[in-house]
């Protein structure tokens, strides 16, 4: 028997303003403007309008229909704040969702951010929020973690069942795989009892990204036909993890490529084959074996061909945004001023540095797509404008003369 597994991410970040350097000490709104690629509230309604609202309609429907039908998502902290403030009605249908008992809700970041790789105790701490944000919303304890945009090594997996999780989900990288199949559960060295959870990319890319590829061979996709290729897992793989954007649905995908069609057929064919059933990843981690260990000592992601970490820090902006920006912890946190430390942190959202990414060559479509500037450069300066700005607001008694070092 195989077992199947569904995971969607839901995100959107609070899109810098083009902050030009006549705004820096003037103004402290960085999270505001007017145009049509960098207003939030206009973003993600439409997002909500296009991709969230009508899924989650389909996605309810398919729970109602299907007893043995199950999902998974995690919603960023500030995704949660922007749906609470921009289209309430949206988020009201995620928690209809996670009210059926079979849409469990996954644990990551609350700013969904790269602060495990600068500093472990912002991390955790924002690991917390996000856990009690989703209790306070939902009323789910997450036991399953997933870091921003699935990065991922072994010192991640100690500190996270340091924390108490029972599993956590990774990319299914080749490079890290070798002869061994994305379709079983592993465990990192020297936590047995920590389960990874690998994304089929293959399948699950076939959905987010060739879906709508005239130029694909396997085009037109249908659910029959991937039903098949999941289905072909029997006897070779204990479980097919399917993770993705949620924004596939309506927003990557658009509704005239069938998508919506594709999903509202999908669990249904799917179920016709006697041996495959629907698990969330808590019931994976409960129900199957890690059948060994997975050392993965560097870190991995989901993203680009690479599964690396260059698409937010691939380049000397990249790195350069990110170092001066962790270096102010300590003496943000001991401001104790709300707003400040929520700004400092909404900086902190792995988005910013994407949008720096200069890699133009396979993947430079799908960077070009994603980002509201007209380059990486103009990313570069308004991050590092605000920044300024920010160092300006802080106490003069708690500067530090480094902090302001170029």
């Amino acid at each position: 028997m195989s077992a199947i597994c569904f995971y969607f991410q839901v995100h959107q970040p609070y899109r810098l303003r083009k902050y030009r350097i006549f705004d820096i000490g003037h103004t402290h709104e960085y999270f505001s403007d007017a145009s049509d690629k960098l207003d939030n509230r206009q973003i993600l309604q439409k997002v909500a309008r296009k991709s969230y609202l009508p899924t989650n309609k389909i996605l309810l429907g398919l729970l109602q229909k299907h007893p043995g039908f199950k999902i998974s998502f995690s919603l960023s902290g500030v995704v949660l704040e922007q749906l609470a403030d921009f289209s309430p009605e949206t988020l009201a249908s995620f928690m209809n969702l996670a009210a059926t008992g079979r849409a469990e809700i996954l644990s990551e970041t609350y700013y969904h951010s790269l602060s495990y790789l600068y500093s472990k105790t912002e991390f955790q701490s924002q690991v917390n929020l996000h856990s009690r944000k989703i209790k306070s919303i939902f009323g789910q304890t997450p036991k399953i973690f997933r870091n921003t945009e699935l990065i991922y090594n072994n010192d991640l997996a100690s500190d996270i069942a340091r924390m108490g999780y029972k599993g956590i989900l990774c990319e299914g990288a080749d490079h890290i795989l070798g002869w061994r199949s994305p379709n079983f559960l592993y465990h990192p060295p020297g936590n047995p009892k920590t389960k990874l959870l690998l994304k089929n990319y293959r399948l699950s890319d076939d959905i987010a990204f060739r879906f709508s590829s005239k130029e694909w061979a396997d085009y037109p996709l249908t659910a029959p036909k991937f039903a098949s290729w999941v289905s072909a897992v029997n006897g070779s793989g204990d479980i097919v993890n399917l993770f993705m954007d949620y924004e596939t649905f309506g927003e990557h995908q658009w509704e005239d490529t069938g998508i919506f069609e594709f999903l509202r057929h999908l669990p249904g064919e799917l179920l016709k084959h006697p041996d495959n059933y629907f698990v969330t990843p808590s019931e994976a981690v409960k129900k199957l074996p890690a059948v060994g260990e997975l050392d993965i000592p560097h870190y991995i992601s989901w993203a680009d061909v690479e599964r690396d970490l260059s698409a937010w820090l691939g380049n000397p902006m990249q790195d350069d945004a990110a170092s001066k920006l962790y270096q102010l912890e300590s003496v943000i946190l001991k401001t104790k001023d709300p707003r400040l430390i929520d700004d400092w942190r909404k900086l902190q959202t792995s988005d910013h540095f994407y949008y720096m990414c200069t890699k133009w060559f396979s993947d430079g479509d799908v960077h070009k797509y994603f980002n509201p500037y007209e380059s990486p450069y103009e990313a570069f300066i308004s991050f590092m404008n605000i920044l300024q700005d920010l160092k300006l607001r802080l106490p003069a008694q708690k500067v530090n003369s480094k902090i302001f070092e170029n």
